[in-house]
């Protein structure tokens, strides 16, 4: 049994997942997992995809990486996709969004090509992301918070802390007497 929670903070590529997971790692002391690290750092990818720059992610190879450091709990996993991750995993999902006009602007400032700026935007407006993780998760573990501003950015971590310590003391042990 874990004694720390396992979260997915997972959204479009611009809503500011690893700024939280960053901010949260740091309040709550659970381990931030950039799944594009892990993928380009440990080669879980089939090549690179010049069209995207971005890896061909090998999603076997990854979750076999990840398997024995996650199941152990107090993980704040990072990545655009949620639904391969496993149910046993995850205690939380939480998905990011923003709006058109701000995502647009972080996408611009990170020099995406046009088709991929564009995907993004129509993946944000079509709800993909939330419907992924409504469809791959039990409802009453999946979030969806707004990441527009500084100070949504501060609510946000606020209340995933409060979250954090809420499970920990749910699930601690029971003392015996």
């Amino acid at each position: 049994m874990r004694t720390s929670p396992n979260i997915v903070i997972t959204g479009t590529p611009g809503v500011g997942k690893t700024t939280h997971c960053e901010l949260l790692a740091q309040r709550t002391g659970l381990r931030h997992l950039s799944i594009n690290q892990i993928v380009k750092d440990k080669g879980c990818h089939e090549g690179w995809d010049e069209e995207y720059s971005s890896w061909i992610v090998d999603e076997d190879r990854l979750l076999d990486t990840m398997e024995e450091e996650v199941e152990g709990g107090g993980c704040l996993i990072d990545w655009h996709a949620c639904d391969l991750f496993p149910k046993r995993w995850v205690d939380l999902v939480v998905v990011f969004r923003a709006n058109s006009a701000t995502l647009y602007d972080r996408l611009k400032s990170r020099n995406y090509a046009e088709a991929k700026l564009q995907e993004n935007l129509d993946s944000e407006l079509m709800d993909v992301l939330i419907q992924e993780a409504r469809d791959s998760y039990d409802e009453e573990i999946v979030i969806e918070l707004q990441s527009n501003t500084s100070e949504e950015m501060e609510e946000n971590v606020d209340r995933i802390e409060a979250w954090v310590k809420q499970w920990t003391l749910d699930n601690a042990p029971a003392k015996e007497n």
